[in-house]
């Protein structure tokens, strides 16, 4: 399956898990935000009621106010202006600009009319430091509350009063949004990979019917002669398809058993070559590997493409591979001679190499390093993996 890169905290890797759409239903919505106004409309109380040392009844009064205050602001933002603001361009401009003293003209306006409705009904605060505090702001004409001077005024107030819904809402919404986005980041590098492991099966199948043909060719001409390596040989064979056939088909195996596809393969390829021809395996990495993983098949295009395209020059035929594992980093080149005649057929632009790319992009994003070289009379390929 699909790994998060490391730079994702497990705190954020923790939220990328949870399913929102599953658990925040209609009904949970309306909970969540009963108890987020219940929350701070308490905590509103207990600064009239403890700190102002207002009267249980006015402390209440003007506990209310304040929720009805911010709850109008906060939906008419987040249902109505937030909306039009991702709905219209030059509107949504506009309504970003001057979306804040927009907030704070809404509050000042309910808070007036819900002074004069309390002052109608003849609701007052008649002791504390809010006293007369009712008729005081109902006295006012709608010009004078709304005024620059009162807006001006009373800004700071105002903001503090609902910046706490406002965060709270958009710390959700922004966890929310995460959520989905790592989420179809995982749908869709899931699907890479699948499509990745397609191509991957493609190359494994198209491994078959040239090599096979080539090396049991050469197999024959061994049983022939009574060669004493053709049982070798067959040995090989029957581990190289094993490997193919069932070991690779899992997303990693232990780096021993790539390792012995390696020299398996390569010991087979070099049967089909002249001693004259310079073909070289050179592994270092310590006896133990089992519990070391990596991805199958991933230096194969290359080792292939090395015997397919290379040692056909006229001049020095040569293939080196050089394979080393050194604190828990994977270290692979390959070079081979080309033949400058048949330079567009540079075997690195394929769809093989292209297909590993791909699949270390996914599964080594940050922990890995190819470098693919054209040089003069030769191609030169060096990767390496923190296999960590």
């Amino acid at each position: 399956m699909y790994q998060p890169s490391n730079t994702i905290t497990p705190f954020l890797e923790k939220i990328s898990k949870v399913n929102f759409d599953k658990y925040y239903t209609p009904g949970v919505k309306i909970l969540c935000h009963a108890f987020m106004w219940i929350f701070f409309s308490s905590l509103l109380f207990m600064n009239y009621w403890v700190e102002l040392k207002l009267s249980f009844d006015s402390s209440f009064l003007l506990t209310a106010r304040g929720t009805v205050n911010n709850m109008v602001v906060f939906y008419i933002f987040f249902y109505v202006i937030v909306p039009k603001i991702f709905k219209s361009n030059v509107l949504g401009v506009f309504l970003v600009l001057i979306c804040l003293p927009i907030c704070i003209y809404i509050w000042l306006s309910v808070n007036y009319l819900q002074f004069v409705g309390m002052n109608y009904f003849g609701i007052e605060i008649n002791s504390g430091p809010l006293q007369n505090i009712v008729s005081r702001n109902a006295k006012q004409t709608v010009a004078e509350a709304l005024s620059f001077k009162n807006v001006f005024g009373n800004a700071m107030l105002v903001i503090y009063s609902f910046s706490p819904p406002f965060f709270v809402k958009m710390l959700f919404d922004i966890t929310r949004l995460f959520n989905r986005t790592i989420y179809f980041q995982k749908q869709t590098s899931e699907l890479e990979l699948q499509n990745l492991n397609i191509e991957k099966d493609f190359l494994k199948a198209q491994l078959n019917p040239h090599f096979l043909f080539n090396t049991l060719n050469n197999l024959y001409g061994l049983v022939v002669k009574k060669d004493p390596s053709a049982p070798e040989a067959i040995i090989n064979i029957s581990d190289l398809m094993a490997y193919t056939l069932y070991e690779s088909n899992t997303e990693q195996v232990p780096l021993e058993k790539e390792l012995d596809f390696i020299r398996n393969y390569f010991a087979l390829e070099k049967m089909r070559y002249s001693a004259d021809k310079e073909i070289e395996l050179n592994i270092s990495a310590p006896e133990d590997l089992q519990h070391i993983m990596i991805a199958p098949l991933l230096t194969f295009t290359f080792i292939e493409n090395g015997f397919k395209y290379g040692l056909k020059s006229s001049d020095r035929n040569f293939l080196i591979i050089n394979i080393n594992f050194v604190k828990n980093i994977f270290y692979f080149s390959i070079e081979n001679n080309k033949d400058t005649n048949i330079h567009k057929n540079s075997p690195f632009g394929g769809i093989g190499v292209k297909n590993v790319e791909k699949r270390l992009n996914l599964l080594y994003p940050a922990n890995h390093n190819l470098k693919i070289e054209d040089r003069e009379n030769s191609f030169f390929v060096s990767l390496s993996i923190n296999l960590t």
